[in-house]
């Protein structure tokens, strides 16, 4: 007789719940109606909402494991758009451990930790853009959860970052506070920056500009003006824009160079690298 499963946590958005199931006997079943997806399993109710049971914990919850798990959802036609994507990763999140502080400080330490090791799909990227940093002030732009403002405080930069949502910057603020590392995060539109002109001597733009659906010319704009030394500028190349990241645009080669080619600057470098990257000198550098 196999022992049932623990419904310990519970996380309710207006699309999706998320719990967090404690299996206590390998040999469980899953529930019936329920699928299967790797380490997740899923059902909808009589009304839509989709209901997603994973086994997570404040050990294993990383960025790179709950987009890939979450990817697999998107796959199969389970998961849609951005919106439900996003209550979906806050629920895996926020259920993964038994406070919401402990749950966040552990998605931290745990993203950080495969970036730094090269385990996560993204270390190269940061990996590339690291090395491409010049002086010593940078300003990342669209920072989301700022893994890279922190690893490049890490790094002895002295960093600032910016994004449009408030929830992430308060979460950057928290984690740099916590590792008592100097990012200063605050809210701030890449097409309406609010610093001024010359105050960082490189200016990141990685992986923003495919979720812009215009004025990528304003924001690259922006990043030129504010920019000392250095602006750089990271993009998937997708052979599809994927709309459960908020993608918007399909980029490719041309694009870069279509926008070197709008820019203001005194160099360009456009390669591939894991994707896109331009690599601007500003007019006054």
């Amino acid at each position: 007789m196999s022992t049932p499963t623990l419904l310990r946590r519970r996380h309710v958005s207006k699309s999706v719940v998320v719990q967090h199931v404690s299996l206590l006997a390998q040999s469980d079943p899953i529930p019936l109606g329920y699928h299967r997806s790797g380490l997740l399993t899923w059902a909808r109710d009589e009304k839509g909402v989709l209901d997603i049971r994973h086994a997570l914990t404040t050990e294993t919850i990383s960025d790179a494991l709950m987009i890939d798990e979450l990817v697999h959802l998107v796959d199969s036609g389970v998961l849609s758009g951005q919106e439900q994507f996003e209550e979906a990763a806050i629920g895996l999140i926020l259920t993964c451990g038994d406070r919401p502080d402990t749950c966040w400080q552990a998605f931290y330490r745990n993203s950080l930790a495969e970036l730094d090791s090269g385990r996560s799909p993204f270390a190269p990227i940061h990996h590339r853009a690291l090395s491409l940093l010049q002086g010593k002030s940078v300003l990342e732009v669209g920072s989301c959860f700022g893994f890279f403002a922190l690893r490049a405080a890490a790094a002895g930069f002295d960093v600032s970052a910016c994004d449009l949502s408030a929830g992430a910057v308060d979460l950057l603020g928290t984690a740099a506070n916590r590792m008592n590392l100097p990012v200063r995060a605050r809210v701030g539109n890449a097409v309406d920056l609010p610093y001024p002109s010359d105050s960082a001597d490189t200016v990141t733009l990685i992986h923003l500009l495919e979720h812009l659906p215009d004025h990528v010319d304003l924001a690259i704009g922006e990043a030129m003006r504010v920019a000392r030394r250095r602006v750089i500028i990271a993009v998937p190349f997708e052979d599809v824009p994927s709309p459960h990241f908020g993608h918007h645009q399909r980029l490719t080669s041309e694009t870069l160079v279509a926008w070197a080619a709008h820019a203001d600057h005194r160099g360009a470098r456009i390669f591939a690298d894991h994707g896109g990257w331009l690599v601007l000198q500003p007019p006054r550098a």
